[in-house]
């Protein structure tokens, strides 16, 4: 696979950018120009960093970076290529996802009466049925005065 865009240093332009026959010009701007790189007079498809002494260096590597996360193939001096600067530390902050899928897999891994195959059925023949009682129950309802109960 061809290189799409190439970046260096340049002894007068500072750093600069240039697009390969294998991009479209106009797409190539495209990107550069939102990269904070501008065209460079009578040096065409030449792109130089705007304000290079405002961190220069940094701001190079990123728009290898974006470039490259867009897909596109990027040859770079080895003093920009992007590895060879650490991302800044990423925050580690607890948000108890990991703990709460570890419960629910061993949740998951418990055996459960819920779902266990079910007992053989018995036949209501088979049942006892519960003696009849040998007095009669007695209930003894009471009116009141409104006619309902409360």
């Amino acid at each position: 696979m061809s290189d799409h865009f190439r970046f260096g240093s340049h002894p007068e332009h500072g750093f600069v950018a240039a697009a390969t026959a294998n991009i479209p010009a106009h797409v190539a701007d495209w990107f550069l120009v939102r990269e904070q790189f501008e065209p460079v007079p009578d040096a065409p498809g030449l792109y130089r960093l705007t304000h290079p002494e405002q961190d220069g260096v940094r701001r190079t590597r990123q728009a290898i970076h974006d470039l490259r996360r867009h897909g596109y193939t990027v040859q770079a001096d080895v003093r920009l290529a992007p590895s060879r600067s650490a991302d800044p530390p990423r925050p580690v902050r607890p948000n108890g996802l990991q703990e709460r899928r570890s419960r629910l897999a061993d949740a998951a891994a418990i055996r459960t009466t819920q779902h266990s195959s079910p007992l053989a059925a018995s036949t209501p023949a088979a049942r006892p049925t519960p003696p009849k009682p040998t007095y009669a129950p007695t209930v003894h309802l009471t009116a009141t005065a409104g006619g309902r109960s409360r």
